[in-house]
């Protein structure tokens, strides 16, 4: 069978789009230009932490719980990011939002057989060509209201 039929396309436009508003968004709030260069990284990041195995994850989240002092520390990091959650209750709804679509990637690559490098490498172009879109859509919705 080939590649393109094996596509999960529903979960992909849903990546697609939720990306896109995250370019919208960031061009929107005209966010300097290293923010830009921050949040690349860290939509590959994301992307790439969904797509290791999981055995792999669960050695690095037990390096965090070997000792009492690291177990504090999380425990603490988890209540400012609850905090930091109920505070900026919209901007964690816009993340939970892009992570959900993600994860549903991950799940569907999962379903149709392909490999984590794979799927790592299509939710990337994905998500970066969301964001893309997203900044362009803007950009031409500004340019139109202007004229």
């Amino acid at each position: 069978m080939s590649i393109v039929k094996r596509l999960p396309w529903i979960s992909l436009v849903l990546v697609l789009l939720s990306y896109s508003t995250l370019g919208w968004v960031l061009l929107e709030t005209k966010v300097p230009k290293f923010v830009w260069l921050v949040v690349v990284p860290a939509v590959l990041l994301l992307v790439a932490s969904l797509t290791t195995p999981l055995s792999l994850v669960a050695k690095y989240f037990s390096i965090l719980f070997k000792s009492n002092l690291r177990t504090f520390a999380v425990a603490v990091l988890g209540a400012f990011l609850f905090f930091l959650m109920l505070a900026w209750f919209r901007l964690f709804l816009d993340s939970l939002l892009i992570i959900s679509a993600a994860i549903l990637a991950r799940i569907d690559f999962q379903v149709s057989g392909f490999k984590e490098g794979q799927a790592f490498l299509i939710t990337s172009i994905v998500s970066l060509t969301g964001m893309a879109l997203g900044a362009a859509m803007y950009m031409a919705f500004l340019h139109y209201i202007r004229f």
